[in-house]
């Protein structure tokens, strides 16, 4: 029997308990805990992710083929990559001036020297189920915004608390997207309920974005035994 809109809305909120934020690496960053050593070892690896989010939005794009979504989830990879080369605002220069305030260099940042095997093989295989599951799968996988802009705003607070050597220009990257990921999350949620009509479909959703938590957490689990 196929759920009604709100079961499954119920259901896919149900796995916030699976999102990378109740982590120990996560827990222990928001309680001050991580030296500056494990805080550049994060920002290195999560730079693969963020970088490769455009690759996975655009392989979203090339197999919707609903014109609509398309036009807006183009906003998702102009976002991350820019405008041009020198657009300071988009996602992929906050993130390196983060890089930067925690004590990496660009350099070793864009050569990726710091990201562990199993980071790579979890952000890789992310980026595969875009582009090879059906486009409703992979925007549902991307569901997990759902739980990302509280998230965003307890690490701005946490971070000024705990790390007084990071100010709140170097946090741009979260302070300027926690708004925005809001509305992402609701417009994601909405397409997902609006074309999962069928219960397979709806299976396959929920499936989806269970995945993408698994490869977030696999991703710190990586980090967290990294040793220095």
């Amino acid at each position: 029997m196929t759920r009604t809109a709100d079961e499954l809305v119920a259901e896919l909120r149900g796995l916030s308990h699976r999102y990378w934020g109740t982590h120990p690496f996560h827990q222990r960053m928001h309680a001050g805990e991580l030296t500056r050593d494990e805080l550049r070892r994060w920002a290195a690896n999560r730079w693969y992710y963020q970088c490769v989010l455009p690759r996975k939005d655009a392989a979203i794009i090339s197999n919707c083929p609903v014109p609509e979504i398309r036009r807006a989830w183009l906003d998702r990879v102009v976002y991350h990559d820019g405008r041009a080369d020198d657009d300071t605002e988009s996602g992929r220069e906050r993130w390196l001036r983060l890089c930067e305030a925690v004590g990496l260099t660009r350099e070793e940042v864009l050569d990726e020297r710091h990201v562990v095997p199993g980071v790579r093989f979890a952000v890789d295989a992310y980026v595969n189920f875009a582009r090879t599951r059906p486009w409703l799968e992979a925007i549902a996988s991307g569901l997990t915004e759902m739980f990302s802009g509280h998230l965003m705003q307890r690490r701005v607070a946490d971070m000024l608390a705990k790390y007084d050597w990071i100010s709140r220009d170097d946090l741009a990257y979260f302070t300027n997207r926690i708004e925005a990921v809001s509305g992402e999350g609701k417009s994601t949620l909405d397409i997902v309920v609006r074309y999962s009509v069928t219960r397979e479909q709806q299976d396959a959703a929920i499936a989806a974005l269970s995945f993408k938590c698994d490869v977030l957490w696999s991703m710190l689990d990586a980090i967290d035994a990294r040793q220095t």
